[in-house]
């Protein structure tokens, strides 16, 4: 099984477990013994999914502006630990390839292995919603065909971005290409960087 095939099973499985409750306060029960990188795959993807559905609450034209409010800061929160997970994860492959000697001609890539994965994470995320869509009862018949087109090409565009991540993984194993890892520096969360909050603190 390549690390793709395994890192789908792991999203498809969080994303199927937090659906059994369907609710953004769900506790998380990771199966996965911590410190392994399946625990990390299926926390990336439950803070994507929880994530997902706060974005569908706050757009919400009728919603309350104080819950808006409220929900936006706890979707700031969660973009801090994604992000935060992702440079973990990150962290696992750079100890994973650490012993291997890049070759002279070795290349960057441009992004990281986890920030791929983040973005496959997503995907996952992205079929199983439209993948709602084509079973609507609901729906008149144009809908659902023109989610059906859209999940073939969210399919496909899996399919081929798995495959890059494994290459990209390959090729780090084999000193083809090396990796760093940045990190994100967040400002708007700092509050020595963010003028906001650190004006009020001197005020």
């Amino acid at each position: 099984m390549t690390f793709t095939e395994q890192a789908n099973q792991i999203f498809k499985q969080a994303i199927r477990d937090y659906h059994l409750k369907d609710h953004v306060d769900t506790p998380i029960n990771n199966p996965y013994e911590t410190g392994t990188i399946e625990h990390s795959l299926y926390l990336k993807c439950w803070i994507d999914t929880v994530q997902w559905h706060l974005e569908d609450i706050i757009r919400d034209p009728h919603i309350n502006p104080e819950k808006a409010l409220g929900l936006k800061r706890r979707i700031d929160r969660s973009n801090q630990d994604r992000t935060d997970l992702v440079e973990e994860i990150d962290t696992y492959f750079r100890q994973l390839y650490s012993e291997v000697k890049p070759l002279a001609d070795a290349r960057l890539n441009t992004e990281s292995p986890a920030w791929a994965i983040d973005r496959l994470s997503i995907l996952a995320l992205k079929i199983w919603h439209m993948q709602e869509q084509t079973e609507r009862t609901d729906a008149d018949a144009e809908h659902i065909a023109r989610c059906q087109g859209k999940l073939d090409v969210l399919r496909e565009q899996q399919k081929d971005l798995s495959t890059a991540i494994d290459q990209l993984l390959e090729d780090i194993a084999e000193g083809r290409k090396y990796m760093k890892v940045y990190r994100q520096m967040k400002m708007y969360n700092d509050p020595a960087t963010n003028p906001v909050l650190y004006q009020q603190e001197k005020g």
